[in-house]
């Protein structure tokens, strides 16, 4: 058997343990239920009120955002992450924190998860014409190259913040993440509300869409917030975290393990001896699992 075919023989095996996993679907049913309560309550709150006068603002939906944000994060940080945003899948997976298999399953999980939130919500309203404030919609004002820009700018602060977050969670920091990453949604609504309607996350609009049928500038949503994401996550791991370093964006680019160049980076040790580290811990591992 070629290299090659033993390497694909190889994954082929991961895939398949994977998915026999009992933590993996804990996690993808974890992002399911975690977008779906996140996108209800943001829905929820951008509802006008019993008179038809539409909620204070931004306000409502950034509070709302916020708390229900670190409330996941409570509840299902451990889980899968709390990730229950398309975007910020696709950053853990440009900057190759999860694999391919895990980033695209979780991503259809969160985008059901929306459209039942959105759904839930829908049958649950006294006056269906409300439900014309669940749809982020591009102001009349503004272009939607405009509205991209704004939905980038709020997700790159947004996404920043996670990963600085996991950085020092893996540092053992006591800093408050989960509040750090709720504040940070809630400035992101604050600040791009008004003008593209502060998305950030391709499953919240994606749920209304579908439920509304308004499909209006819908690419906005997934465009903005994604490059928004892989550049706030990028940037973070590869010019501002602890362990940033030129060798581990080029490990990142060739598919080399990136772990064993954050350990270089982070203990001072030369490559070769933390390579040979690495070697003798996963060949204990396997004797032990043998």
């Amino acid at each position: 058997m070629t290299q090659p075919q033993a390497l694909s023989v190889l994954a082929l095996r991961l895939i398949l343990k994977e998915l026999r996993s009992r933590q993996f679907w804990r996690a993808i049913l974890a992002e399911l239920l975690g977008t779906l309560v996140l996108v209800s309550t943001v829905l929820g709150a951008s509802v006008p009120g019993p008179a038809g006068e539409a909620p204070g603002g931004p306000l409502y939906p950034a509070v709302a955002v916020g708390v229900v944000i670190v409330a996941l994060a409570h509840c299902f940080g451990e889980i899968s992450g709390a990730q229950v945003n398309p975007a910020v899948t696709l950053a853990q997976l440009a900057t190759r924190k999860v694999d391919v298999l895990r980033a695209l399953v979780y991503i259809a999980a969160q985008c059901l998860g929306a459209s039942l939130g959105a759904g839930a919500l829908y049958l649950a309203l006294p006056l269906k014409t409300s439900a014309d404030h669940f749809v982020n919609k591009v102001p009349i004002q503004l272009n939607a190259a405009q509205a991209v820009g704004i939905e980038v700018l709020c997700t790159f602060q947004m996404v920043f913040t996670v990963f600085s977050v996991e950085d020092q969670r893996r540092r053992e920091c006591t800093e408050p993440g989960n509040l750090a990453i709720g504040l940070a949604h809630t400035a992101g609504v604050l600040i791009g509300a008004r003008f593209s309607g502060a998305s950030m996350n391709p499953a919240r609009s994606l749920g209304p869409a579908i439920i509304t049928g308004f499909w209006e500038n819908h690419w906005v949503y997934w465009i903005g917030p994604v490059v928004g994401a892989v550049l706030g996550g990028v940037s973070h791991e590869f010019f501002f975290a602890r362990s940033a370093s030129r060798q581990k964006l080029v490990a990142c680019l060739t598919c080399k393990d990136i772990e064993i160049v954050e350990t270089t980076s982070m203990t001072g040790s030369s490559l070769s001896t933390v390579t040979q580290n690495a070697m003798r811990a996963k060949h204990t591992n396997k004797q032990e699992n043998n």
